[in-house]
């Protein structure tokens, strides 16, 4: 199963998951569902984090508040859904994914140049995590679980898209394009030097 070319593009990744990872997966789905429950848990903290610190602008904090209440709900999701399958949620794990692009963000510089960076970050997380859903969605022979990973991908896709308008909307389009294709070239180096694990979403 690839992802088509158009998909790709519209998610600006530059390099796809290699396919046997929805494999790997179907074998960990105790371990995949754990993993993405931290996932969206960690997604909802970074949004009350970038709230706190960027409340000056009005337009990012109105957009982030709502995001935060869907992100705690999809980990809600996720947890039923281990429980519905008479499993616990497990210890949470270090996402070497994560901790790859927070290398690369930029500490120094002024505020703007630090909050755009952070955006780009949360932006590209959505991005891959649409792009691994989606091949959960395909790949899985459940089918309740791929109308369940259908979903996330869905939000997912709009998170992204989200988190790149709210950069343009404080910051020149221009300059965050610019930022953006560095990102996906980095996070394509970090994808490519990551081992494949069925027990990861990202």
């Amino acid at each position: 199963m690839e992802m088509s070319a158009d998909t790709r593009a519209i998610l600006g990744l530059q390099l796809p998951t290699d396919p046997r990872w929805v494999d790997l997966a179907a074998h960990s789905l105790g371990e995949i569902l754990t993993d993405h429950a931290y996932c969206e848990q960690k997604a909802a903290t970074t949004c009350i984090s970038l709230i706190q610190r960027y409340s000056q602008y009005e337009e990012l904090v109105s957009a982030l508040a709502p995001i935060v209440t869907e992100e705690w709900g999809h980990f809600r999701l996720v947890l039923a859904e281990l429980h519905k399958r008479g499993l616990t949620l497990g210890k949470q794990r270090k996402d070497e994914y994560v901790n790859a692009l927070l290398e690369f963000q930029q500490k120094g510089g002024d505020l703007q140049t630090r909050m755009l960076d952070q955006l780009l970050t949360m932006a590209l997380i959505e991005a891959r995590s649409c792009e691994r859903f989606k091949r959960l969605s395909e790949g899985l022979e459940d089918p309740y679980l791929k109308k369940f990973y259908r979903r996330f991908m869905e939000s997912e896709a709009g998170h992204y898209t989200l988190f790149i308008e709210l950069a343009e909307k404080y910051m020149d389009p221009v300059r965050v394009k610019n930022r953006w294709k560095e990102w996906l070239e980095y996070e394509k180096e970090v994808i490519g030097k990551l081992e494949i694990r069925g027990d990861r979403i990202h």
